[in-house]
């Protein structure tokens, strides 16, 4: 018989190395799919900005149009978070008088001024062609705030 004590040589877990490639689809298999949505969501997302009106054409599978006509337009902002600024864009704000979409932000467009200042020429002339003025009282919009002709 033999009173030796027992010494213990090594003790702990099995590494998660053995785990490697199940990690790595976890990380990768999932947001691959759901990054490559998004970028066909993105290349199927439309803003056109003409004289006359903005119109933003959505959907994958359907399509959706939605169209802001430039005389209704009240108010803009223009915002460039960090990220953004890195590549020289922008989120443009559009407060309006349209009941379905009293305020509307194009993401991800262009930071140029000149982009801008078009923009505000062109809200400029649409409402002189359609000769419609924005009527405020008391910092709230009258239910009529598009008077056309007036």
């Amino acid at each position: 018989m033999s009173t030796q004590e027992e010494n213990v040589l090594w003790q702990g877990t099995p590494s998660n190395a053995i785990n490697f490639w199940l990690n790595l689809s976890c990380l990768l298999v999932i947001p691959i799919p759901w990054a490559l949505w998004r970028w066909i969501e993105l290349r199927n997302h439309r803003i056109t900005i003409s004289s006359e009106r903005i119109r933003i054409t959505t959907g994958i599978f359907s399509k959706r149009s939605e169209d802001l006509e430039l005389y209704r337009v009240r108010d803009t902002s223009f915002v460039q978070p960090l990220l953004l600024r890195f590549f020289d864009k922008g989120n443009l704000t559009l407060t309006t008088s349209d009941a379905s979409s009293p305020s509307l932000t194009l993401h991800g467009i262009p930071a140029t001024p000149s982009l801008r200042d078009d923009l505000r020429r062109a809200i400029e002339a649409c409402r002189d062609r359609k000769r419609a003025r924005v009527a405020e009282l008391g910092g709230t919009l009258d239910t009529d705030d598009l008077i056309p002709g007036a």
